[in-house]
């Protein structure tokens, strides 16, 4: 009879999931069942108890959350932490806001893990502009309006190029803008110095699709004054097009 073996657990695969806007009932199924069979759930700022609430009694939950300016953890270290649990043989779920390859940083995450021989697997959910775009009634794509859309972010890794002004200006797209308000300014006068018309209206969606969603209509030339007034915080959407008329403002 063999004596058993002993040494280091072999790696358990993560899995990355997207969560969606943080209602629970516009989650996967599959992120659905990636969260009740987790050891571990590593998670973001807009993962609410009625998603973690899914996740066994038994598992452990790390909060590595990121808001403008306050990192719970860098994101070299999260990269690092994934590493440690999978190859401690615990079965890790990342779970992520909206999703993870759209400005989620997923892919960092993914090539971190898998240059360390980690398996991963990568869940869809439903990412800020589908969601609050659909709050908000706006169609982010029209025949007549809108043939093109753009995802893009007001926020990037400091030292990065700018982005190309020049194309989120032309005629018959969308621009929706993740992470925008903080930087509204600086986009609202680069819009309109590549040639955006001050009266281009922009939607703006405050934590869409959940019980706190505030929605507010601007135009492109008082954007900034409008969320002064109105005291949007982060996290928040900018929508910049022709489909944005459609928004009701204050619902």
């Amino acid at each position: 009879m063999n004596a058993p073996t002993t040494g280091s657990p072999s790696p358990a695969p993560v899995t990355l999931v997207g969560c969606g806007p943080g209602a629970a009932d516009l989650l996967t199924l599959r992120a659905l069942r990636a969260i009740e069979q987790a050891d571990v759930l590593v998670y973001d700022n807009l993962i609410g108890e009625d998603i973690l609430h899914f996740a066994r009694p038994d598992a452990e939950r790390i909060y590595v959350g990121k808001q403008a300016s306050r990192h719970t953890l860098p994101q070299e270290e999260i990269n690092a932490l994934l590493v440690r649990l999978a190859q401690a043989g615990r079965r890790t779920a990342r779970l992520k806001g909206g999703d993870p390859f759209i400005f989620g940083r997923g892919g960092e995450e993914m090539d971190a893990l898998r240059a360390a021989g980690i398996a991963v697997e990568i869940i869809p959910g439903i990412t800020a502009a589908a969601a609050c775009a659909a709050a908000a009634g706006i169609p982010l794509t029209h025949r007549e309006e809108a043939r093109s859309l753009v995802l893009t972010t007001g926020h990037g890794k400091p030292g990065a190029d700018e982005p190309d002004w020049a194309a989120l200006v032309r005629p018959g797209q969308t621009v929706a803008f993740y992470m925008g308000v903080s930087n509204a300014g600086e986009i609202a006068a680069q819009l309109l110095r590549h040639g955006m018309a001050g009266t281009t209206p922009v939607a703006i969606i405050e934590r869409g699709a959940t019980p706190r969603q505030r929605i507010h209509a601007a135009t492109l030339a008082t954007l900034v004054a409008r969320l002064s007034e109105a005291g949007v915080k982060a996290p928040a959407l900018l929508i910049v097009g022709n489909v944005a008329a459609r928004v009701a403002d204050g619902r």
